[in-house]
């Protein structure tokens, strides 16, 4: 493995994470050496190592399918409820009650700020007023 790791100029843990690779180099080094073969001749360990990238090639894609078979079906089965009546008015209802709710507290709130902010307004002329009147006597 680390032969094979340091001439693909990767970390060994690479080959050893990926299922396909991992048992591509097991297959090639179970496989004894060789002699030579011609430029168009192809190799059984060549053949064993695209088999079994194949099968594992095969597996990730039934894995993905069924993944995305399961998505369609929570989608598809989402929109038929939705779609349905069942539940969704009675959520939309006290929803919309409560943002009502809240926007009548938003108002009140609001209402009690400029109120205060008046009241602060106020106290703060009658305060200069009052320094004015303490500098005016010194």
């Amino acid at each position: 493995m680390s032969s094979i790791a340091s001439a693909a100029r990767v970390h060994r843990s690479f080959i050893h994470r990926r299922a396909d690779l991992h048992a591509a180099v097991s297959a090639a080094a179970a496989v004894p050496a060789e002699p030579a073969a011609t430029n168009n001749a192809v190799s059984i360990a060549s053949l064993r190592a695209d088999l079994l990238n194949t099968r594992a090639f095969n597996i990730r894609l039934r894995q993905h399918i069924r993944a995305l078979e399961n998505r369609l079906s929570e989608s598809l089965g989402e929109a038929v409820f939705r779609d349905s009546g069942l539940g969704a008015p009675d959520d939309i209802r006290s929803l919309q009650r409560a943002l009502t709710d809240r926007e009548q507290q938003l108002l009140e709130l609001r209402r009690q700020l400029e109120e205060r902010s008046d009241e602060l307004t106020a106290a703060r002329a009658a305060n200069r007023e009052l320094m004015t009147q303490l500098n005016i006597r010194h």
